[in-house]
């Protein structure tokens, strides 16, 4: 049946392979469930998809991966290369298929607003809307945005309140001024204190400012300055030099390169492994005015030529850049028409290059770092508890590797016991080990902890395996003592520790010491034993309960003349449970045990007489 579905599976992919056409487009693999899977852009949608076909794709594991997993495919023509790599980048942001490059940046960027109103308001917002208003950014960091803003308050006060300034309201002094215009940050357009055409001129100079064209407003006031000083109006003078000296100030808080490189973007690419980081800068009137980093994982190893064109589109598609240029360290597959890529090879345009490589190295590097630092940080936290179990307990060896043993009988029927593992103080469910105990008879829980103690260690000495650091025992000191005397048959007493932990008191048992340790009720020490000792008792009692079940349904089984334990576990080993054998009609239980064994346990669970005992 699989190998079936699996040639029906081939052969539709071989179809859509041959029907592929051999122009520009985007691809999608689904999976069996109907999910995307990938999303690729394609300059020849026949040669890029049947590339993943070939038998050289077994030289990458995710590749090979990906291409058993792909169910359907299914493409889009569109006009140009560049359309393509729209189309791709917008179906990996709705979808984000699993095996699509993994973009860690999925935050919201503040910008600033100019709104749309009589006297508009400057804002902060992360809300970008199609409302009429102008948006400036986004920015990466909302620190820039708020020394952006408070530039432009010092330079030119405007207003904060959302009173709509309607001529005839203002006319009909509809309004009083707020205590903004009493501390000075306002100049009271909302009682005509100031006029629609000042408070728009200097609405007008703080876009200038915003678009980053600095040296145009300084000459601007430079000029003024000079101006009301040739009048002898040393104040005002004085005011614009103060306004002069913010925006310098401001400025050189911005890299400066080059006055005559204007509109541009850059982009630099860094590897380490799988992890890749892109650095954007953006440069207007010899300033960077915006830097914005971002992390991907490849996984399916892909071109970083591929990665890069794939990022510079998502990169100014978010930051709303409309540069016409741009800087690059290697030219990416796809390129967007209007726009010129250019590799420096010297000059100021090289070093711009240079600076976001070091950006982007350091900002890899960093959240490398950070992630290295957390496991290293976990596996400290883990390191020290295990030292203060250790001091707690005076061990002589770190418990890195602990067992846990507990028996569980119910008046003596089914006595079982379990050990439980734990490496570095967390559970290591795979390494579990459940017992049936074989040579006591009767609720012995001593003789049965002799038992499984010898048979466990035994075992473990005949495989050549390591002994634990620490045995934990749950019970008193008979238990304890049990669990040596194994121990000492086996030669091994000296070599391994072991305790007792007595359930009310949480006393802690040592050997030949008839005085109990109290550990702190807030150790991470004893915290960690009653972890051991609870999910020793959980994993024994969850076995009992199993045995007892199938216990009880065997013995239902005894009062059926003619049906031995062979066809009980046959019967148990297939339906589980006495009510689906109950349920199942004659022919299927024949099916199992034969037609004339079939209908005595048929008769038996199905007769009147049975049915109403």
């Amino acid at each position: 049946m699989k190998e079936k579905l699996k040639n029906e599976v081939e052969n539709r992919l071989k179809d859509i392979l041959d029907r592929l056409p051999n122009s520009p487009g985007v691809y999608q693999f689904f999976n069996n469930a109907g999910e995307i899977i990938y999303v690729g852009k394609a300059k020849n949608l026949k040669k890029r998809v049947s590339s993943y076909f070939l038998n050289r794709r077994d030289e990458n594991k995710k590749l090979n991966i990906l291409v058993r997993k792909i169910f359907d495919i299914r493409f889009i023509i569109v006009s140009s290369e560049s359309d393509a790599l729209l189309l791709e980048n917008n179906l990996i942001k709705k979808f984000q298929p699993r095996y699509n490059i993994l973009l860690k940046d999925d935050k919201t960027f503040p910008w600033i607003c100019i709104k749309n109103e009589r006297f508009p308001r400057v804002i902060i917002t992360r809300n970008y809307l199609k409302d009429g208003s102008e948006y400036f950014g986004p920015y990466t960091s909302i620190v820039v945005v708020k020394t952006i803003l408070d530039l432009v308050t010092k330079l030119y006060p405007l207003r904060t309140c959302n009173y709509d300034l309607t001529e005839g309201k203002i006319s009909e002094n509809k309004f009083k001024p707020c205590l903004e215009y009493h501390v000075g940050n306002c100049k009271a357009p909302c009682i005509a204190k100031q006029t629609i055409d000042e408070y728009i001129k200097n609405i007008n100079v703080i876009k200038e400012i915003l678009k980053g064209n600095l040296n145009g407003i300084i000459k601007y006031l430079k000029d003024l300055m000079n101006l009301y000083a040739t009048e002898l109006d040393y104040e005002n003078a004085s005011l614009i030099k103060e306004k002069i000296d913010i925006i310098s100030n401001f400025q050189s808080k911005s890299t400066i390169v080059n006055n005559n490189i204007n509109n541009v973007d850059v982009f630099s690419i860094i590897n380490i492994k799988d992890d890749v980081c892109v650095n954007f800068l953006r440069v207007a009137s010899g300033a960077i005015i915006q830097v914005h980093s971002v992390i991907m994982k490849r996984t399916l190893n892909e071109p970083l030529k591929e990665i890069l064109s794939t990022t510079i589109t998502d990169i100014r598609q978010k930051m709303l850049s409309n540069s016409s240029e741009i800087i690059l360290s290697l030219v990416p597959d796809i390129k967007i028409p209007e726009i010129k890529y250019t590799i420096p090879k010297q000059g100021d345009k090289l070093k711009l290059l240079e600076l976001s490589a070091r950006n982007a190295q350091m900002f890899l590097n960093e959240k490398l770092k950070l992630t290295v630092s957390k496991t290293e940080k976990f596996k400290s936290k883990k390191e020290s508890k295990m030292e203060q179990m250790k001091l707690d307990l005076q061990l002589s060896v770190i418990p890195n590797y602990i067992e846990c043993f507990d028996n569980s009988n119910i008046q003596g029927t089914n006595p079982v016991a379990a050990c439980v593992v734990f490496r570095f103080g967390l559970p290591s469910k795979n390494e579990y080990r459940h017992f049936n105990i074989k040579t006591v008879e009767g609720p012995d829980d001593f003789a049965s902890m002799r038992e499984i103690i010898f048979r466990r260690y035994k075992r473990l000495i005949d495989e050549k395996k390591n002994l634990p650091d620490l045995i934990v025992i749950d019970g008193g000191k008979g238990q304890l003592n049990a669990a040596i005397e194994s121990l000492k048959k086996l030669n091994i007493s000296e070599k391994v520790a072991i305790i007792g932990i007595a359930k009310k008191l949480e006393e802690i048992f040592y050997p030949n010491d008839p005085v109990p340790l109290y550990i702190d009720k807030n150790s991470p020490s004893l915290k960690i034993i009653q972890n051991l000792r609870n999910e020793a008792h959980r994993f024994g009692i969850t076995f009992h309960r199993q045995k007892r079940s199938a216990d009880m349904i065997r013995s239902e089984f005894d009062i059926i003349p003619g049906i031995g334990e062979k066809t009980k576990d046959e019967l148990f080993r297939k339906f589980k449970s006495i009510d689906n054998i109950k349920s199942k009609p004659i022919d299927e239980i024949a099916e199992i045990i034969g037609k004339s064994k079939a209908i005595k346990v048929f008769e038996y669970f199905n007769s009147f007489q049975h049915t109403n005992q």
